[in-house]
Order: structure tokens, then sequence, then C-alpha cells
């Protein structure tokens, strides 16, 4: 991070897992503790946004749908080693499109884990609309789905998402809240130039009109998340950023967090460091959980802007 006259180019950065562009050590974050299981079920959806940083579509199939069996291995290596995971968290893509949702939920929250389902809430999450009322008859608010709402103005959303999108959106939002689902809201924290009190503010007004049970000053269950962009310069995390910025590193998500892939055409799943770099073959760890469970080099552009400046976080 830190930075002298000699500024390195942009190109010149996140080269060398080891070393930054000024040849300072890179900084590393250690696997504290697998508390939380990613599951990326695939990165078809059913809508195509402006900034996906996954870059999901009705056509992107990269990453393949991921079945129950293929998820069952990592729910008995996880049982095996007593591995502390409390949190299964399901994303894509779209992740009801993936017929196998259900029962995957079906899989973890019986064995006693918290399930978190991203989704649009669109379409394909009411296609499954008797599945949930069952899993939420026996599971209660061990199931949480996180609705993504880049904006409370429905023309901001609109134009990230598409049209008509927001009003689905925010009926499907309603639809849980009303049937007793536990549900937080993904949003977009640079969208529209307001501060973070203001675009709380318009959250908040939102969920009263519409009698959505989310307090939109709690930074969990209203999630504001910092923009990514891989081409924007940002600084490189040396070993020196921890103190200077006074930050830990068993506080980023990789710390405490590992996602499982099927990537088209492979013969099995493999574990990435994290949601957001599916597509970087560095950040591909093993196929099983031990093997990756080794330390991860934050060389990435993500890593700095999104996970240590930002701050963010994408589970509890």
């Amino acid at each position: 991070m830190a930075e002298s006259a000699q500024r390195p180019l942009a190109s010149e950065k996140f080269r060398n897992p080891l070393v930054t562009a000024k040849g300072e050590a890179r900084a590393t974050v250690a696997l504290a503790a697998l508390r939380t299981l990613w599951v990326n079920t695939g990165t078809l959806c059913n809508i195509t946004c402006r900034h996906c940083y996954i870059e999901s579509s009705p056509r992107n199939d990269a990453l393949a749908y991921l079945s129950a069996a293929e998820l069952d291995p990592f729910l008995e290596e996880i049982a095996r080693e007593a591995l502390p995971v409390t949190e299964i968290g399901f994303t894509g893509g779209e992740p009801f499109l993936n017929r196998e949702l259900p029962a995957m939920l079906a899989a973890v929250l019986g064995r006693g884990f918290r399930a978190l389902v991203l989704t649009n809430a669109m379409k394909p999450m009411r296609n499954h609309a008797a599945a949930l009322l069952a899993l939420r008859a026996a599971h209660g608010e061990h199931l949480t789905l996180r609705v993504s709402l880049d904006h409370y103005d429905p023309a901001i959303h609109d134009a990230e998402r598409q049209e008509g999108s927001f009003v689905q959106a925010l009926e499907g939002l309603a639809w849980l809240a009303a049937r007793g689902f536990r549900v937080h809201v993904a949003g977009r924290a640079g969208f529209g130039g307001e501060g973070e009190a203001a675009m709380r503010a318009g959250f908040a007004r939102l969920f009263a009109r519409h009698g959505i049970p989310i307090d939109a000053e709690d930074p969990v269950a209203l999630m504001l998340f910092p923009e990514m962009d891989a081409a924007v310069d940002v600084p490189e995390i040396t070993t020196a950023c921890w103190g200077i910025l006074k930050k830990s590193p068993d506080s980023l998500m990789c710390a405490s967090a590992r996602m499982v892939v099927k990537r088209r055409g492979a013969a099995r799943p493999a574990v990435l460091a994290c949601t957001l770099l599916p597509y970087d073959p560095q950040f591909e760890l093993g196929a099983t959980l031990a093997e990756a469970a080794r330390p991860v080099p934050l060389n990435h552009p993500h890593c700095a802007k999104f996970c240590v400046l930002g701050g963010a976080a994408c589970s509890r």
C-alpha cells in the first residue's frame, strides 16, 4: 500500500504473488478457521446486469450447475474433520435457476448449518415457492434469503439490471417477508451518487412503505457493497499495511471462507479462495477443503479495493 515518488503503473501491479511492483512483500491471508462455505450454483442468470463481477447472463455457463451429489462430499468432509463451518452460502448466477438448489438447501439445513441464498427474487425463485415454504416450515430462521436491490429508486436499479426488474424483485422480497422468511437486502454503495446515510434512509422508506421488516441501519440486514472494477488503479497490499491500516487479516473473507465451483467441462468441483475471483486460476486452491486451507496472497485489485480498503464481506 505504501506509495513513493516513483509510483508503479497500474499495468505493473498484481503480477507476482510474493512481491508487489515496488518489490515489497505482498500481504497474504491465512485461513484462521473455515466458518463459511460458499457454493456457486452456476453462472447462468435470468438477466444480464451492466456491471456483474462474475459476468452472469442467460448465456454464460462458464461455471456449470453444481449438483447435490457433488456438494455432498464437502459436507461430509466438514463433518469428518469437525471443521467449524456454521453457514453455507449459495450464490450464482441466479441460484434458483439450478433445479437442485432445494435439494442442496435441504441437505445443508438438515445437517444443522445456517443457509444463505443470494437471489434477485424474480421468477426463478417464485418457481420454487412450494419447496421454499416447506424449507421455511422445517428450518425456520436457519434459512436467510438476501435479495439484490441495487438502489431504492426503481429507475437506478433498472438501469443496472433491466427495465421492470425492480418491481419483480420487490414483489419477491415482499412475498418472502409476508411468509415469515428471514430476509436481507444487498445494495450498491456507489449507485446514485449518495452517501451511505442517504442510501440507508432511502431504503428505510422503501421497507416501511411495503411492510418489509428490515432494519436499514443494520449493516448485515442491508449490505451496501463497494463497486468492483479490476481496471481501476488501486494500491497493492503489503505486509506493512496491516499496521498502517490497523486492520487484521483475520477480518477478510479468505480468512474464514472458501467457495466451491464446477467449471464447465471439469470432471469435478474445485475450491476457490473466495466468491469474488471465480475465473482467476491463481485463486483455485484444490479439490478438497483440506487442500484449500493454504494461505491466499492478495494478488488482485479486488483484494485491495473490495476487501481490505472497502471493508466488504459477503457473509454475516
